[in-house]
């Protein structure tokens, strides 16, 4: 079997057989096959696509390209979730120990921010002494002991994607559905968690910017889990806004704690319920709506919060600073930004949101940037809200005054007014699963590309 035979196949147009997946994967993870090899078969799925058989497929051989987690000791239905990512999401801050509290087992490998949009590791780092690098046997300890256990990847854990996503990024491929599914679940499969539930954003501040593209993205990852013997389910939610009103690692898990005491802002609630809603009815919690008020109850008795300082203390942070504040990085140079006329947010480029904290010192351009956890976004007002002039939009926090001008300018940029209001746009646009789609927000299906 020859390299070159199976990109040919593939830039013509042909389905690759299971055998010649194996022997790409197997031979660019020993480096049998070389980068220029590699980017060109990547180059011709991009072009040509690849059947749902031809996913699954690649989705296994690169999940089994390294060490895979085995859950088995931990008990009952272990369940995880994965954002394709975005601004201000903080989901897994709520939904892990919520999910957790209801006696559903959240053992989760999670990931790092780049760019615009910022990782759950990075947020849990600004919870002072919490440490994300735990060893695996004492990975499954914590989530044995509290329920949940949020921790980073080890590098021998899928070195297929890592190989292959550096690629993709330097030969502008990484915009294809079945690279993106298989990358991803590539790593929910390895991770072992018998529930997988997928947070598919859409819009302005997400990697998918279209409805179509990302109900696609959907389709295909849940399709890959069901073909592994995984339950997946997969949400299509809203972003063509921030998630909640802070954007930054340490004012997120500050927003998340309001979250779990019942404070969160409505979309930040409505989407983190349902979130939680369906993880608790795929482990057989009930039925959605059952599993909807058993949410709100383990928010509302104050016995999800309590998880999350649970795990906080079991991964060596200090769970005092979950209720005083004041215990997290303070910033060093903080600015209001208010509106320079009247009018109604009509529109948010939250991808700029998202650079705007970047440039705050929140992100990282470069995945060894180091971050300032203290640096970010408190939004006072999102699309369709009105503002008077000279009423504030939001408060900066940085490290310097030339942080806060570049923030500053980037975040006005993103910001559109108007004399109209614009129309109300729902937070949860639908739910796919092997049962099919079940449409949420959206009025008539998109359409989506054959």
């Amino acid at each position: 079997m020859r390299m070159y035979d199976i990109i040919a196949r593939k830039r013509d147009g042909h389905e690759l057989s299971d055998e010649e997946i194996a022997f790409f994967v197997g031979g660019y993870v020993a480096g049998d096959v070389p980068d220029y090899q590699a980017a060109a078969l990547c180059m011709a799925i991009f072009l040509r696509g690849m059947t749902a058989r031809e996913t699954g497929c690649l989705t296994a051989a690169m999940a089994r390209s390294g060490e895979t987690v085995d859950l088995s000791s931990l008990p009952g239905v272990t369940v995880d979730k994965h954002s394709t990512g975005g601004v201000g999401d903080k989901t897994t801050l709520v939904v892990a120990p919520l999910v957790a509290s209801c006696g559903v087992t959240v053992a989760k490998m999670s990931g790092r921010g780049l760019g615009h949009t910022g990782g759950t590791l990075d947020k849990l780092e600004a919870i002072p002494g919490l440490s994300v690098r735990q060893g695996p046997e004492r990975f499954l300890q914590i989530a044995r002991e509290c329920g949940c256990a949020v921790v980073g990847q080890t590098d021998d854990l899928v070195p297929a994607d890592r190989k292959l996503y550096a690629l993709r990024d330097v030969t502008a491929t990484v915009n294809s559905i079945p690279l993106i599914a298989s990358s991803v679940m590539s790593k929910k499969l390895a991770a072992g968690p018998q529930c997988i539930l997928l947070d598919v954003k859409c819009g302005s501040g997400a990697f998918m910017k279209d409805e179509g593209s990302a109900l696609e993205l959907a389709q295909a990852m849940v399709a890959i889990g069901e073909q592994a013997g995984r339950h997946t389910v997969a949400l299509v939610t809203d972003m063509s806004r921030p998630l909640g009103n802070a954007i930054g690692n340490a004012l997120e898990v500050m927003e998340a704690c309001e979250a779990l005491r019942g404070k969160a802002p409505e979309d930040l609630e409505s989407t983190c319920v349902e979130l939680a809603a369906t993880l608790l009815s795929m482990a057989g919690k009930g039925s959605l709506a059952a599993c909807r008020a058993l949410a709100r109850r383990q928010i509302a008795n104050g016995e999800a919060f309590a998880k999350l300082g649970e795990m906080v203390r079991l991964q060596g942070g200090d769970p005092a600073c979950l209720s005083d504040f004041s215990r997290f990085a303070q910033p060093a140079a903080s600015r209001e930004v208010r509106a320079s006329r009247a009018g109604w947010i009509c529109h948010m480029d939250t991808e700029r949101v998202g650079v705007a904290s970047m440039e705050l010192g929140a992100g990282r351009a470069r995945i060894d940037d180091a971050i300032d956890h203290a640096a970010g976004i408190v939004l006072a007002h999102k699309t369709g809200d009105h503002v008077r002039r000279g009423e504030l939009l939001a408060t900066l926090h940085a490290s310097s005054d030339a942080r806060l001008d570049a923030g500053e300018a980037t975040l006005r940029e993103a910001v559109s007014l108007c004399d109209e209001r614009p129309p109300d746009t729902p937070h949860l646009l639908a739910r796919v699963s092997a049962e099919g789609v079940e449409w949420l927000g959206w009025a008539a299906r998109p359409s989506v590309r054959a």
